[in-house]
């Protein structure tokens, strides 16, 4: 089953608690945040303290995901904050094996460990920790700003990727974040991705349960 994890850079932050609740009733199966810093990427979002104060709005799971220069520094206080899945983006971590460690052993084996690849990174990067995560996102869109256009040239990365999960035995899941739509959801759904994160699809839509519906019912295109 696809899973949609709506991303909340998309909300309104002025009533962030309502607007978790709403996409948990509209059928979202995790919600995504983005954590960015202005240094990894241009744009600043939050802290630990935000996500601490929206932990107790819903039951999904918080999918973080730590566009920061120095993710070795934030990933303890946003375990501790609430985060069941945090991920990491290679090419910010010097020592990806050690940090990935530390989100396993945190708050005593509650959180799920991923690593990141921006569209220009190649998979070799991680290759050697594919059996060591529980997911791995990959970024279709230059991370740093929501709304902007898919890049083609991923989908045939999520195909390698897959292949190679399959072959080494990791049972990982792919993860897919940038430009995702009605329009780029079954290629993307077909190239072997598990998890959809969509921001303004969902929270720029009318209805945000149908919003959801047609990204999830695009596996079947």
């Amino acid at each position: 089953m696809i899973k949609i994890a709506p991303s909340i850079l998309s909300a309104d932050f002025s009533k962030l608690g309502d607007e978790i609740k709403k996409v948990e009733q509209a059928g979202a199966d995790l919600i995504h945040i983005d954590v960015m810093d202005g240094h990894f990427v241009p744009n600043l979002t939050i802290g630990p303290n935000v996500v601490a104060a929206v932990r107790n709005v819903t039951k999904l799971p918080f999918d973080v995901h730590l566009m920061v220069s120095n993710p070795q520094d934030l990933v303890l206080p946003f375990i501790e904050a609430g985060a069941d899945i945090l991920t990491v983006h290679a090419e910010a971590a010097s020592h990806l094996h050690r940090i990935i460690e530390t989100i396993k052993k945190g708050n005593k084996g509650s959180c799920q460990a991923g690593v990141s690849l921006n569209p220009a990174t190649s998979i070799v990067w991680i290759e050697d920790i594919l059996r060591e995560v529980d997911l791995i996102l990959l970024m279709s869109v230059n991370p740093g700003f929501g709304g902007q256009s898919f890049i083609p040239l991923v989908l045939e990365k999520i195909r390698r990727l897959k292949a190679q999960l399959k072959a080494c035995n990791s049972n990982a899941v792919i993860e897919v974040d940038g430009g995702i739509n009605a329009n780029t959801a079954a290629s993307v759904i077909e190239a072997g991705a598990d998890i959809l994160v969509a921001g303004s699809a969902i929270y720029g839509a009318k209805n945000c349960a149908a919003a959801i519906r047609q990204l999830k019912n695009a596996a079947a295109l």
